[in-house]
């Protein structure tokens, strides 16, 4: 697995080896130990799978708060997504900076987004399946959004018009939410 780092600190763009013959393909999607000679610890304890059927389906920007916090590894199975994740621990050399990767089923590439983060997609296709692995598990009484379009933040989406959920629809602001991440080096 090939790990290549983003503008923004602590995120990686994770790029399998895939093995195709005539039959198909392999690839290894996670590798603990691959990780570990690359200097990132990680124990995932959960696994997610979003379908969304139409272009233009934005799902974030979301967190965990507190304790419930969860670093992700986000890859799409079905389709094509802009991945976005965007540094929140106060402190950080890149805060507030975010990072937007193209992840498909074609290009295979996944992104680890470290716990600190507020994380969201696009979908760039109809009929998307998108996959996470989460080292927390999902805590309701911590689940957090901030607005998709927040100005503090400005995240380009390339969409103006997106299909939300209600709740991101009514997502606060920044300058509205609790967030309190915070960088340790």
């Amino acid at each position: 697995m090939n790990v290549i780092k983003t503008e923004v600190l602590d995120v990686y763009i994770l790029e399998p080896r895939v093995f195709g013959d005539n039959r198909g393909w392999f690839m290894e999607s996670w590798s603990k130990r691959t990780m570990e000679e690359a200097g990132l610890y990680y124990d995932f304890v959960q696994d997610n799978h979003s379908y969304s059927a139409q272009k233009g389906v934005l799902r974030g920007l979301h967190f965990q708060k507190g304790e419930a916090a969860q670093a992700k590894i986000v890859r799409c199975a079905k389709g094509t997504v802009m991945d976005v994740a965007v540094d929140m621990r106060k402190g950080s050399p890149t805060y507030k900076k975010w990072v937007a990767v193209e992840l498909s089923a074609e290009n295979k590439r996944q992104l680890l987004i470290p716990r600190g983060f507020l994380h969201g997609f696009v979908t760039l296709t109809d009929e998307v399946e998108f996959l996470y692995k989460a080292d927390n598990f999902y805590a309701p009484e911590a689940d957090r959004n901030i607005r998709w379009n927040d100005p503090e933040i400005g995240v380009d989406w390339g969409i103006e018009d997106p299909i939300l959920s209600e709740k991101d629809a009514k997502a606060p602001l920044l300058s509205e939410s609790d967030i309190d991440f915070v960088y340790h080096g």
